[in-house]
Order: C-alpha cells, then structure tokens, then sequence
C-alpha cells in the first residue's frame, strides 16, 4: 500500500489484507520498519490528565511518518496504566494492583504487565515490566510469574523482588529509550505464548473474542512490525481474536510481539492517513499516549 500513502523511505513498508480470516471478513495493515534505518527516530508522547486524538497526535508531533495508540488507560483519569519510556525517561508507570470483587472483596492481586522496548543501540525486547516512580529505570522479567494475591494494595518494590525469586527469575534494569507497555504478551521465540492468565488483561472467555486490535512486535532481522486490525464491522471486518492476532504477527515474522490496547482506541496513521477505520461511531478515540515513527530532519 505503499503508494497510497507516500512519502515512506525504502525502509518502510505497508501491507493491507482482506482476505478472509477463519472465513470471517477482515481486514488488517501492518507497517514493516527496518530498525536499523538511522533516519527514522522510534519515540512516544503522553499527555497529563487528557486525552488527545491520534491526529490531534500527529499534529502536535509536526506531522510524523507513523502515529500508533498503544497502552490501556483509565476514561475517568485519562491515566496510562502501562509503562511509557521516552528518552530513557518513565512517563508513565505499569498498575500492578486489582482489587479483587465478591468474596475476594479485601483482597488485591498484582500482575506484572508487559512492554516493548528499544534500547540506544535499537535493539528491541519484550518483557515484563515492574515500575515505580522512585526508581530511574524499570526492572524486567523475561517470563511471565502468576500475580501474587494478598491483602495489601500496593505492590512493593520487595514484594515484587521476593515473588520472582520465588519464582527462579531475577530482574534486571530495563534500559529502553523508548517502550510501550500493553498486554498481554503474543509472541516469544517465534511461537504464540499469550500471557493472559499472568497479565490479567482479559477476563473469562474474552480472550476468545473478536475485536479491532494494535499489536507490535519485531523480527529476528531487526525489523519493527505494527499490525492493526479493523474490527466490529460486521460483513465488513469483523476483527480477531488474541490466538488470531498472535499468528498473524507470526506470519510476519515476529519472534516477540505484544498485544496493546484494542478495541475503540485501536487506530494507525501513516502520513496522518487512517489505515483501518476506527470502530466507534464517533471515528477516532482520544487516548493519553501513542508510539510514533518519524523521519530525522
């Protein structure tokens, strides 16, 4: 699709399929970026107790060659509630307490959320991310741990070292210029690896739902690749469930991916042109944050 939404370096490549999934309509566009391609910058922006539009994104970014929504976040607060890094610098930290309901009303459950990162040397990495605003980086896992389940609502900093290592793993400083937290995880060593259970990003059978999605993973050869999903169209594109999604990053290549937020905020601009039609009503939602690619001046 390439020549419908010039100017992309050679770097750069779109895809749109329409071809049936699970004989069910569909419709999907994946953005392919060679990593190592110097001219193109990866970076993020947020905004403090707001939301903006994707394209209200893409204006205030000087009008940059890929805009993408990425974390979950709260409608009241217009809080992320995945990590962000811009810089080398958390804009934006993981929730890592759910209260419980019912009979488990005194009771809290913490899972430790997932991101994408890439580092000074643009070499990108999937992991699970624990983040607090009292330390200067993230500390990571590279394997999902089941959510610990207590009493208390904060989930510490020792709490979170006790439970891995309970759990044979041992963080490390994560030090990404730029990452972008959703969930859950699709993808590790090439194979679908959802971490819903661990993440609790989906509750009951809705991980078995169809719905628009944004996801983002990377190859083996050091390549970027955005897919995004229309969805909740019906005879038109009626979206993919978290199995569907996962292969489909497969197919094209990724080795690691994750799934971000999906649904109504699911929305992907290349030069400031839609790609999949938003699925609400109202056209493209307001989100806190988006994942940019842009051209060095």
């Amino acid at each position: 699709m390439d020549s419908l939404y010039q100017p992309l370096p050679n770097s750069a490549k779109l895809f749109k399929t329409t071809s049936p999934l699970n004989q069910k309509p569909f419709i999907a566009y994946a953005l392919i970026v060679e990593l190592n391609d110097r001219s193109i910058d990866f970076t993020v922006d947020t905004t403090f107790k707001r939301r903006l539009t994707p394209s209200a994104f893409f204006q205030k970014n000087n009008k940059p060659l890929a805009i993408l929504n990425t974390s979950f976040f709260s409608f009241t607060t217009h809080q992320n509630l995945n990590s962000v890094v811009k810089d080398g610098k958390q804009l934006a930290f993981q929730v890592h307490s759910i209260a419980g309901k019912g009979k488990d009303t005194m009771t809290w459950r913490h899972p430790i959320g997932s991101a994408l990162g890439i580092n000074r040397f643009r070499k990108p990495d999937v992991a699970w991310v624990y983040t607090d605003s009292f330390s200067n980086y993230p500390l990571v896992i590279q394997q999902p741990v089941r959510p610990l389940k207590d009493s208390a609502a904060i989930f510490s900093k020792q709490t979170f070292l006790k439970t891995i290592r309970a759990n044979n793993q041992i963080a490390k400083n994560w030090k990404m210029q730029t990452a972008v937290g959703g969930g859950p995880v699709l993808v590790q060593y090439g194979e679908i690896a959802i971490a819903n259970d661990f993440e609790m990003k989906f509750a009951g059978k809705a991980i078995d739902d169809k719905h628009p999605r944004s996801a983002i993973g990377y190859t083996a050869d050091s390549k970027l690749v955005i897919l995004a999903i229309e969805g909740r169209r019906p005879g038109i594109a009626e979206g993919a469930t978290l199995k569907e999604t996962a292969q489909l990053l497969i197919e094209l290549g990724c080795i690691e991916a994750i799934n971000l937020d999906g649904g109504g905020s699911s929305c992907l601009l290349i030069n400031g042109k839609q790609t999949i039609t938003p699925s609400d009503k109202e056209g493209e939602r307001a989100v806190p944050g988006v994942f940019i690619i842009q051209l060095r001046n």
